[in-house]
């Protein structure tokens, strides 16, 4: 079976005083998630607003992907394909991560 699926990911990035916080909201279009990620410049570092921006805004999207990894542990062990606490292994039983 052939399935094409659309999510969309919202980042909203807010700069205040050298440090900026970013919130990644990912909508699957049944259900929300949302990361979270910060970023402070040190004082003696030179103003470069983008910097703050990227760090921020991959931290949110890293905790965003390991609350979508932790769901989908979880959906895998709900379906019988392996336990639910298997975040530590790299690949549950039944399901394998993509080749490097």
């Amino acid at each position: 079976m052939t399935r094409t699926l659309e999510w969309k990911i919202n980042m909203d990035l807010l700069e205040d005083e050298g440090s900026t916080e970013a919130r990644a909201v990912l909508d699957t279009g049944k259900s929300k998630i949302t990361g979270h990620g910060s970023a402070r410049r040190n004082p003696e570092d030179e103003d470069v607003p983008l910097i703050g921006d990227e760090l921020a805004a991959s931290r949110a999207m890293s905790d965003l992907a390991r609350q979508l990894m932790r769901l989908a542990y979880k959906d895998i062990g709900e379906a019988g394909a392996g336990m639910a606490d298997e975040e530590e292994r790299e690949a549950p039983y039944g399901w394998s991560a993509p080749a490097r």
